[in-house]
């Protein structure tokens, strides 16, 4: 059975930080790229980071410079450190595992981010 469990959101003042988490099982988590959606309220989900298996970044535009995406094979886990946050960073974010070869991908349960005063 495949697993994301994303960990670590929360509430935050603005200009915070935060560190998500996601732990994957069930798959061959190196063979799988690795990306952080999100999602507010009334609005589409949209892809905020992305790691290959090759370890190569890639960054929605608002998020450069603020966001870093990162993998730990060993532990089979995908992680998003969250800096100079704002409160329209607020949003659900959800971890996604795909292996583009197999056309296969596996979507986390989401975790709550909320960046108020």
């Amino acid at each position: 059975q495949v697993q994301l469990v994303e960990s670590g959101g929360g509430l935050v003042q603005p200009g915070g930080s935060l560190r998500l988490s996601c732990a994957c099982s069930g798959i061959i988590f190196s063979t799988y790229g690795m990306r952080w959606f999100r999602q507010a309220p009334g609005k589409e989900r949209e892809l905020v980071a992305a790691i290959s298996i090759g370890r190569s970044t890639n960054y929605e535009d608002s998020v450069k410079g603020r966001f870093t995406i990162s993998r730990d094979n060993a532990k089979n886990s995908v992680y998003l450190q969250m800096n100079s946050l704002k409160p329209e960073d607020t949003a659900v974010y959800y971890c996604n595992a795909r292996n583009s070869y197999l056309g296969i991908e596996y979507w986390g349960q989401g975790t709550q981010v909320t960046v108020s005063s």
